[in-house]
């Protein structure tokens, strides 16, 4: 189907998205509609001084955009902005073509990326939500259905509403639905805690390179593709560090600006994954023009989700992506500037450059102030050297004659509890095995 994109800018909006190039909404919105396979006649950015409630756009701005519906032979519009259900209706019956928002796009997107049962349910959840609040009555022999048996009956429930009450009746049972999917998480959560594994979550703005850092680092399958929104649902996968620790890396859905409450809401299920990682890696698109807005947007919903002021230098760490598509200048200073600040690490995901610093950092922030011990393991406890080789740094091992095994070992403060609680040393007047 071939389609307008249009990018209204509101000269009287002057919050956080206004720092957003209109260009770069319009370039945004292009890489939107060309995920659902569009193709793109036209695209328009439109200063709007006053917003109409009717249309939002003003009339002779309407007539311009219906001519290059014809000369483009598009049936379709894309308006970069929300849409009330009044304004939708008119715009469509003022250019004769299909109209949908922001909103509507991305759920389209959800819709066709959308491979599990969660990720459907999701999605699912989300439309029903958006669909609720736009119910306008197009017909009007049924306007008012009768109630009660026979010519008797009074009158019943209009035909809106009679839609309304089951599309809230679908909600409810979906939302039951997600409610399950919840616990179900939680109680894999529950099961990965039991062997400690560090989790670190990749998050970013849609199309920021995280499946392809992900499928770099795990040598996963898991798409990626220059298309925003190519992946959907989250892939947890265990990889080495280089020390030898195990961690999980997690990648989940991207984010993107003016990301609807509702849609927030149902993929809350698959963000909670950020919210319970040890570590986020924040990925970044610096070859993007507004990759400093998308930054703003992505912190702005992870303050949403819970993940304070106080939790952002502790928790995530910035790294810097596509380096590859700089410019040899503009590449050097950012270098320059990644150096200089020791939470951030630049890399390119496709290279591969920047990608050990990456992997050592992260060894670095989980494994937080070290303790350097020698562990004695009797014969009865050999049971454990796995656990020792999996979740500490071993720098040196002795085979002792009486079968015992000395290991020089550093490992964080967790880890040292975790140790004593396998090793039986729970009663803290106990002395450990590096105390003697």
């Amino acid at each position: 189907m071939r389609a307008v994109v249009v990018v209204p800018v509101l000269k009287a909006a002057a919050d956080a998205s206004s720092i957003r190039t209109p260009e770069g909404r319009l370039d945004e919105a292009i890489g939107l509609a060309h995920a659902i396979d569009l193709d793109i006649a036209a695209g328009e950015i439109v200063n709007v001084s006053q917003p109409r409630p009717a249309t939002l756009l003003g009339t002779g701005k309407i007539e311009e955009i219906k001519e290059k519906l014809v000369e483009g032979n598009a049936g379709l519009v894309i308006v970069d902005h929300p849409l009330t259900p009044v304004q939708q209706r008119n715009l469509e019956k003022a250019w004769n073509a299909k109209v949908i928002d922001r909103t509507g796009l991305i759920l389209e997107i959800f819709g066709r990326r959308a491979s599990t049962k969660e990720g459907t349910l999701q999605v699912e959840l989300a439309h029903l939500n958006y669909q609720k609040g736009r119910l306008v009555r197009s017909w009007t022999h049924l306007e008012r259905q009768r109630g009660g048996a026979g010519f008797l009956g009074g009158p019943g429930e209009t035909q809106i509403e009679s839609d309304r009450r089951i599309l809230q009746e679908k909600i409810v049972k979906l939302e039951r639905e997600l409610d399950q999917v919840r616990r179900t998480r939680q109680l894999h959560r529950a099961k990965r805690k039991k062997v400690p594994h560090p989790i670190v979550a990749l998050a970013g703005y849609t199309n920021a390179g995280k499946s392809t850092l992900f499928n770099r680092l795990t040598g996963a399958g898991v798409i990626a593709e220059d298309m925003l929104f190519a992946t959907l649902d989250p892939t947890l996968r265990r990889i080495k560090l280089p020390h030898g620790r195990m961690i999980i890396l997690s990648d989940t859905v991207g984010f993107i600006s003016d990301l609807p409450t509702h849609l927030v809401a149902a993929f809350r299920a698959t963000l909670e994954e950020v919210l319970e990682a040890d570590l986020i890696l924040h990925i970044r698109d610096m070859s993007d023009p507004d990759n400093a807005a998308q930054a703003a947007d992505v912190m702005r919903i992870l303050g949403e989700l819970g993940i304070d002021e106080g939790d952002r230098e502790r928790r995530i760490i910035d790294v810097w992506n596509k380096i590859d598509r700089l410019e040899p200048e503009a590449r050097d200073a950012l270098l320059a500037k990644a150096e200089a600040n020791p939470n951030t690490i630049a890399v390119s995901a496709v290279s591969g450059e920047g990608v050990p610093r990456l992997l050592s950092l992260v060894g670095e922030r989980l494994s937080g102030v070290m303790t350097e011990a020698t562990i004695v393991l009797p014969v009865d406890k050999l049971s454990l050297l796995p656990w020792f080789y999996q979740h500490t740094i071993v720098d040196g091992r002795e085979d002792q004659e009486d079968g015992s095994v000395s290991l020089d070992v550093r490992l964080s403060e967790a880890e040292a509890i975790e140790m004593e609680r396998r090793l039986g040393l729970g009663n803290p007047t106990q002395k450990l095995p590096w105390e003697d």
